[in-house]
């Protein structure tokens, strides 16, 4: 694929052209919509289980159907991206994104409407790496880059607050307006994106080979790895068929390990794990979707299906923890120019502990003031300075023909982290209603807090690094 030059391409100087912003804004959009899909959806839960007739153990589908499309193929997105060109795979992983959420507002069936929403994680597993390796490609690395992940952040932010309050007005009016809302904004910006997203070329240099045994072992191992861990809790964590799907699971990554050592041209270079700094922003990144997915789930069901909230009064007590996220995420940027991501990494996950403990609190009569809020706001403040931390460590000193790879890597570790704390949460809280409900959530807001408190474990041992200078993490070394 020939090269054409980039508008965009290294931007060294933090003012931007109306060229650069526009293009960011574009990427920002997207990342917007992911952000509002997943707030919209999961308001309208206990809506979706009382009109098509779920368990709670179904209704966990509808939240892992995406986690498993999204969780199974980011590798393999990532890597397409710095191979096949970013502008066209996010152009084709928002195209199938558009497509899935209009037929997910029409299905009746729940198989199909599960269907629906692992076609929108697939898309958003092609997607999010390619936005988010053509920013670390475009912008320089250090203070041009972190201002510009910090507004990406902040939009996918927005888009999540914003999904709560359409949510819960939507609902309302019927779940299946949250499937359908993200339609016609998707259309504009695929209809902008050829002109505002220049061509890029994959690689520089002779164009590598693709290596498809890598592709089909891992995207079949995880894929495997991540429905065993979701269908867990309904066929025993101990059953012939756990047991057998994680073996496969585990058979089919080691076969990916043994192809990739072998490869000339391999899917994931290994050696991109043997940086500290990147293993840590992927487990972080794993304790912080794992932590939110499970207290999410368990908060949307208490406060509705419990205390018998509306959708809408549902949506308005988590929205300032996603207000907090959005203004608060443009402002992370400075703050790693002068100390570094790890330290705010650190807060972020004492934030995060301390609100889930906060809810273990949780009783049938709360006062949202002094019970709920408290909760929200250090969740907000432990994403605000979180979120944009992971993705700038997770992708700090990698080579421009791998942030592909790296981008990859951050958000399989999102997606992984969240579809196993989910499918364990949902376990505890199984069938119960009212007040065993309530006393099963406890269980499981505890769960979430030492997930969090894992996060908070690996983050410190970054402090305990002693600072080196900075190595390129490229295919020339370990």
């Amino acid at each position: 694929m020939a090269s054409l030059p980039s508008p965009m391409h290294h931007v060294t100087d933090e003012r931007w052209t109306a060229r650069t912003w526009a293009a960011l804004m574009l990427l920002c959009g997207v990342l917007f919509l992911d952000g509002l899909d997943v707030s919209m959806v999961g308001v309208a839960l206990p809506s979706i289980r009382e009109d098509l007739g779920l368990t709670t153990a179904q209704l966990q589908w509808v939240v892992s159907g995406y986690v498993l499309g999204y969780g199974g193929l980011l590798l393999l997105g990532g890597r397409a991206a710095d191979l096949l060109g970013r502008r066209r795979v996010l152009i084709v992983g928002l195209s199938v994104f558009t497509v899935a959420s209009l037929l997910g507002g029409m299905v009746s069936d729940p198989n199909l409407l599960i269907a629906t929403r692992f076609l929108k994680g697939a898309s958003a597993a092609f997607t999010a790496p390619a936005g988010l390796s053509y920013i670390t490609t475009t912008f320089a690395e250090g203070p041009v880059r972190n201002k510009a992940l910090s507004v990406y952040t902040a939009f996918g932010a927005s888009g999540f607050s914003s999904g709560l309050i359409l949510g819960g007005l939507l609902t309302e009016a019927g779940w299946r307006f949250t499937f359908l809302l993200p339609v016609p904004f998707a259309l504009l910006i695929l209809a902008a994106a050829p002109r505002l997203l220049a061509k890029d070329a994959p690689s520089e240099g002779p164009r590598p080979g693709f290596d498809l045994p890598g592709a089909l072992t891992i995207t079949a191992g995880m894929l495997l790895l991540v429905r065993t861990v979701v269908r867990a809790p309904d066929v025993g964590w101990a059953s012939a068929t756990t047991i057998v799907s994680f073996a496969i699971a585990v058979a089919l990554l080691a076969s990916f390990v043994a192809i990739e050592k072998r490869t000339k041209h391999p899917l994931v270079r290994l050696g991109i794990l043997s940086h500290g700094h990147i293993v840590r922003a992927n487990l972080g990144a794993m304790a912080t979707a794992g932590s939110y997915f499970g207290f999410q789930f368990i908060a949307t069901l208490y406060f509705q299906s419990v205390l018998g909230w509306s959708a809408l009064e549902t949506a308005l007590a988590f929205l300032p923890a996603g207000l907090l996220v959005a203004f608060g995420s443009t402002r992370v940027g400075p703050l790693v120019d002068k100390v570094g991501t790890a330290p705010l990494m650190v807060v972020a996950f004492i934030s995060f502990a301390a609100g889930y403990a906060l809810f273990l609190r949780a009783d049938m009569d709360p006062t949202y003031i002094t019970m709920i809020l408290p909760t929200m706001l250090l969740i907000g403040g432990g994403f605000a300075l979180g979120f944009p931390s992971f993705n700038m460590q997770g992708t700090m000193g990698v080579a421009d023909h791998e942030q592909g790879l790296a981008s990859g890597l951050i958000n399989t570790s999102f997606q992984v982290g969240g579809a196993i704390t989910l499918a364990i949460v949902s376990a505890v809280v199984g069938t119960s209603n009212g007040s065993e409900f309530l006393h099963d959530s406890h269980t499981a807001v505890g769960v979430v807090t030492g997930v969090a408190a894992l996060g908070l474990v690996s983050a410190l041992s970054g402090l305990a690094v002693r600072r080196r200078p900075a190595l390129a993490v490229d295919g020339s070394g370990a």
